[in-house]
């Protein structure tokens, strides 16, 4: 091969170690509500019927999970699945305001 041909980028996903914002956002609110509520992740893996390291790898922005566990995990936490997607730290304009 020679090393002076060009680099063709193909578009390929991302590495499984890497992790995206959406990820990060999910795992901090869910570690935020999770103490609030003072609830282990034994106690949130138990109630939501999942592995005790499948919730700490959440909570560490590791796993890229499917919406049925982010209802099992919301519902363990007794919060809404939006407590766990949203920005808590974007202010919402209030509904009816023109941008």
């Amino acid at each position: 091969m020679d090393s002076d041909a060009p680099v063709i980028n193909t578009g390929g996903m991302k590495k499984q170690t890497q992790k995206s914002d959406a990820q990060l956002l999910f795992a901090s609110n869910m570690k935020k509500l999770r103490l609030e509520k003072k609830l282990t992740q034994e106690k949130v893996a138990e109630a939501a019927g999942l592995h005790t390291n499948y919730i700490s790898s959440v909570e560490r922005g590791e796993r890229n999970i499917s919406i049925v566990n982010i209802e099992r995990i919301s519902s363990a936490l007794g919060v809404p699945m939006t407590e766990l997607l949203t920005d808590q730290g974007k202010k919402r304009k209030p509904s009816g305001t023109k941008v």
